[in-house]
């Protein structure tokens, strides 16, 4: 059976194709200040709180960039974490004022585009300085009012300044006199793996990561707001919250995997997180099988009894994950159906033989909440079929609406 929660939540109106995604603000608020109380435990008596920047890229993890960054921005986030220059002006189009740092840097040609909505990037190449500084001059910002922070690769050998270049960083940044380094991070391979040869790699990143904050303070340079905690170590590593904490699907209610499996239950009880999106669709055909017969694309499903296949509103277009077919579950009427045969495009069938009552219209919920109180956790979907839970949560398409419940 699934788990039973006592915040179940009224199904909003949908008009038109009967596929929605509902997001409950409450869980996000919940969210947010469970993870900023945990970050500054008031034995720590800090003068000033570790800030929190929220990561609204990817559309939110799915759950609506722009309109979860202005939520969250009323809720208290410090500051919020996109991929490009083009999620930052969405995010800034929605009416979001607090600062917005661009993770993945930028491509040449958006740089007008950072500095007309005041998005700092990422510095991940010494000649991107040179870059922006043209840009900026074009614009005639006056003298250090263009934000950037420098990303600095400490192992993950992906994107950053290798922690061996902070030199050629510091000479290039005194040439250019618009730009302003208000922070400086890094981004963490493994923070969940402890055991095995990975898990020694966070350590070595950290102390990486510290050689090379040293060094620029060494040559001058304030390096502003230190950050490198993702979800995992904001969880799990309290020497690696430093100034401020990036907390990605933890923001959206899931706890990352872990190495151990037990530290998942271990985070989950220090820091307890609200699901916050429910993928729903309803029942648009019931279908009476006979024994012997296919049901899908290939017949790979064929009916072993007499059966009652329901017909979903949606498919992997929408979001549902191809391989959950003939793997995974629905909840109708608070009963798992399982689901059969090939997952098409823009439809599901499921097995409600089972569930008592099942009629045309009635809702499934394919992961979060339904109105019982029962929950269908996104992650012990992903983890059914071999992926993560940002993989379900992001793959909710565009077509499919986002309903907002308080």
């Amino acid at each position: 059976m699934p788990a039973k929660h006592t915040g179940a939540k009224k199904t909003g109106t949908v008009n038109g194709r009967p596929v929605w995604a509902e997001v409950s603000c409450s869980a996000l608020t919940h969210n947010l200040h469970a993870i900023r109380a945990f970050v500054n435990p008031p034995s720590e008596n800090r003068s000033t709180p570790r800030k929190v920047l929220c990561i609204v890229k990817g559309n939110g993890y799915g759950h609506g960039g722009p309109q979860v960054a202005k939520h969250l921005e009323k809720a208290g986030a410090d500051w919020f974490g996109v991929t490009s220059a083009a999620e930052g002006e969405a995010v800034r189009k929605a009416g979001v004022r607090q600062p917005i740092l661009a993770l993945t840097s930028f491509w040449p040609g958006e740089e007008d585009q950072l500095l007309k909505n005041k998005i700092a990037p990422a510095i991940i190449r010494c000649e991107q300085l040179a870059a922006l500084e043209s840009a900026a001059a074009r614009r005639r910002l006056p003298k250090r009012s263009v934000s950037i922070q420098l990303k600095i690769d400490t192992g993950m050998n992906r994107l950053g300044i290798a922690s061996t270049d902070i030199d050629c960083f510091a000479r290039q940044y005194e040439k250019q006199s618009r730009l302003k380094l208000e922070g400086v991070f890094t981004h963490l391979a493994s923070s969940e793996v402890f055991v095995g040869p990975v898990a020694q790699q966070t350590c070595d990143q950290e102390a990486s990561f510290h050689r090379a904050v040293e060094r620029l303070r060494a040559l001058g340079i304030d390096p502003g707001v230190i950050h490198l905690a993702n979800s995992a170590a904001i969880a799990s590593r309290p020497e690696t919250w430093a100034d401020m904490v990036r907390p990605g699907v933890i923001l959206y209610g899931y706890h990352p995997g872990y190495d151990p499996i037990d530290r998942r239950a271990e985070a989950e009880r220090q820091l307890p997180l609200r699901p916050a999106m429910s993928l729903r669709t309803r029942i648009i055909n019931i279908r009476n099988v006979p024994a012997g017969s296919g049901v899908g694309y290939n017949a790979r499903f064929v009916a072993e009894r007499p059966s009652k296949i329901a017909v979903l509103a949606a498919g992997y277009g929408d979001g549902i994950h191809r391989s959950l077919g003939n793997k995974g579950h629905v909840l109708v009427n608070g009963v798992l159906a399982p689901i059969v045969g090939i997952i098409s495009m823009d439809v599901t069938m499921a097995d409600v033989t089972d569930v008592p009552g099942v009629a045309l219209g009635d809702i499934a919920t394919i992961y979060g909440f339904d109105d019982h109180g029962n929950v269908l956790a996104a992650n012990l979907v992903a983890r059914s079929i071999g992926t993560v839970t940002s993989d379900l949560l992001c793959s909710v398409s565009a077509r499919v609406p986002r309903i907002y419940i308080p």
